[in-house]
């Protein structure tokens, strides 16, 4: 886990963040959805590198800031304008759900964004109120990244 010296983050939240299923959408019909989990080399994911000709990706969301739950209507907003955002970097990335797999917080959309280095997901999640997110390097390797 990549996190600050301190974190404000209770550790049964850091734990959930941790032991969630990173769902990734099938980008083409011959493609297979895959989950992400932290700390997991995922084959499916060094496919996706390759196959996109990048050597990172971030998985985040712009939904529930701070993980604070918000109405369906204003998460569908923040989803949104973090669509248009990447639209307007011109960056790729493929849609997603993260869902824990026992806990009652409902899944929050998200994408896997290729080729977002560290330092711009960083920037990004901190732009849409995340308090972590998901990167990946060339090792294929899911990480959090703790901001808070």
């Amino acid at each position: 886990m990549n996190m600050p010296a301190t974190s404000i983050l209770a550790p049964a939240l850091l734990r959930a963040y941790e032991e969630t299923h990173y769902c990734v959408n099938a980008a083409t019909p011959d493609q297979a959805e895959f989950v992400l989990r932290v700390n997991e080399v995922s084959k499916s994911l060094a496919a996706m590198h390759k196959k996109y000709g990048v050597d990172c990706s971030a998985y985040l969301t712009a939904c529930n800031p701070w993980s604070e739950s918000l109405p369906d209507s204003e998460n569908a907003l923040r989803q949104a304008n973090l669509l248009q955002t990447l639209r307007v970097r011109s960056l790729r990335w493929l849609d997603g759900v993260g869902q824990h797999p026992g806990n009652q917080w409902p899944g929050e959309s998200s994408q896997l964004i290729l080729g977002l280095s560290l330092a711009a997901a960083k920037v990004l999640a901190q732009d849409f109120e995340q308090n972590a997110f998901v990167w990946s390097g060339a090792d294929a390797k899911p990480q959090l990244v703790v901001l808070r």
